[in-house]
C-alpha cells in the first residue's frame, strides 16, 4: 500500500458487504490502507475477512437496508458509501431500486465524500424484469439523491466462489448431454476482482468518475453455448450439448423448483455485453482480464482426478 493512497484510513462503508462480491472489494479496500464497516443482514458471513485486516480497520454491522434508522447508523461517520446489494429474491424493486436511494439520500445528508452504486448491464426503470427495474430505479434515485455518484453495470460476475459458472461446472460433471438454455445470448463474463478495484478506483478519485456511469464487461463476448463449451474443456471432459429453442426455455423457465425463473431467462436471452459508447474500463484505467485466465484452476475440482485429469480425448 502506497503511503498517499487517497484511500488510506478512510472509513468506507460497504453495504451488501458479505457477499460474493462484497468479500473481494472488502479485500481491495483493505489493502489500500482504508477502513470497512460492512453492513449485511448477516454480517457474520463476512468475518472470513478478520485475518486480512489489522486490528481496528475492520468492524461489523447488521443493517436493514429497507429502514432509514438502519442505514443511518450504519452511514454515521463513513468518509464513503459503497451499495452493492443484489436479489433475484423478494421485493427486488424496493431492494435495489427505494433502498438503493435512500441510501444515497442518507450519505448526502451526512456529508459522505463519495458513493459508488454497484448496478447491472441492462438497468432500466422501464425494463421486463423486476431486477432491472429495480437496478435502473436505484441508479435513478441514486443520482437524483446524490449527483456525484458513481453507477458501475458490471456483466456477469465471476470468480472461484461465483454462483454462476459453477452452478453449470456442476452439471456439465454430472451429465453426458445438456440442454442449453439461450445458446446464441452474448455474455462479456467479467472477473470478480475486475469489478472490485474499479470501486476502489471510482472511490479513489470522486472528482473525475463522480456522476458518470461505467458498464463493465470482460475482453471478449461469449456465447452462452460457448461458456458451456469451455467449461466442458476445462474439466476434460466430453459432453454433448443440446440449444434449447427459446419456447422450451421460457416453458421451463416458468415451471416450479427450477434453477432458473421466468425473469432469468428473459435476462439471459438479451444478453449482457458492453454498450459500443459506453464508459468502461478503459477510462477507470483498468484492464479486464479474460475467463481463460482463470477457468482451468477453476474446473480442477470437478475433473475426474483434479489435477491430475487426463487430456479431454480420455475423459468421459
Amino acid at each position: 500500500m502506497a503511503a498517499t493512497d487517497p484511500l488510506a484510513d478512510k472509513l468506507i462503508t460497504v453495504f451488501g458487504g458479505s457477499g460474493f462480491l462484497g468479500t473481494h472489494v472488502a479485500q481491495a479496500l483493505l489493502e489500500r490502507g482504508a477502513r470497512l464497516r460492512i453492513a449485511s443482514r448477516n454480517p457474520e458471513k463476512a468475518f472470513k475477512l478478520k485475518p486480512l485486516a489489522n486490528l481496528g480497520q475492520l468492524q461489523f454491522a447488521r443493517c436493514n437496508i429497507l429502514r432509514e434508522d438502519s442505514v443511518s447508523a450504519c452511514v454515521q461517520g463513513a468518509d464513503m458509501v459503497v451499495n452493492l446489494v443484489g436479489s433475484f429474491e423478494g421485493d427486488q424493486i424496493a431492494l435495489m431500486g427505494k433502498a438503493a436511494g435512500q441510501i444515497a439520500q442518507v450519505a448526502a445528508d451526512q456529508g459522505v465524500e463519495a458513493l459508488v452504486q454497484v448496478s447491472a448491464i441492462g438497468a432500466d426503470p422501464e425494463g421486463q424484469t423486476d431486477y432491472s427495474i429495480g437496478k435502473g430505479l436505484g441508479e435513478k434515485l441514486v443520482l437524483e439523491a446524490f449527483p456525484k455518484a458513481t453507477i458501475l453495470r458490471p456483466s456477469i460476475v465471476f470468480g472461484a466462489d461465483d454462483d454462476f459458472l459453477n452452478m453449470f461446472a456442476g452439471l456439465i460433471q454430472m451429465m453426458p448431454a445438456l440442454p442449453v438454455f439461450g445458446p446464441k445470448a452474448e455474455l462479456q463474463l467479467v472477473h470478480v476482482d475486475d469489478v472490485a478495484e474499479a470501486i476502489a478506483v471510482s472511490l479513489a478519485d470522486p472528482g473525475k468518475h463522480g456522476g458518470k456511469i461505467y458498464e463493465l464487461g470482460g475482453p471478449e463476448v461469449l456465447t452462452m453455448l460457448e461458456v458451456n463449451e469451455r467449461i466442458a474443456q476445462a474439466q476434460r471432459r466430453n459432453r454433448a450439448f443440446i440449444p434449447m429453442p427459446d419456447f422450451a426455455s421460457a416453458t421451463f423457465a416458468a415451471l416450479p423448483l427450477t434453477p432458473m425463473s421466468s425473469d432469468q431467462w428473459k435476462m439471459l436471452k438479451a444478453g449482457s455485453t458492453v454498450a459500443a459508447d459506453a464508459r468502461g474500463f478503459k477510462q477507470l484505467g483498468i484492464e479486464p482480464r479474460p475467463l481463460g485466465l482463470f477457468l482451468d484452476r477453476m474446473m480442477v475440482p470437478y475433473r475426474e482426478k483434479g489435477r491430475f485429469a487426463e487430456d479431454i480425448g480420455s475423459a468421459t
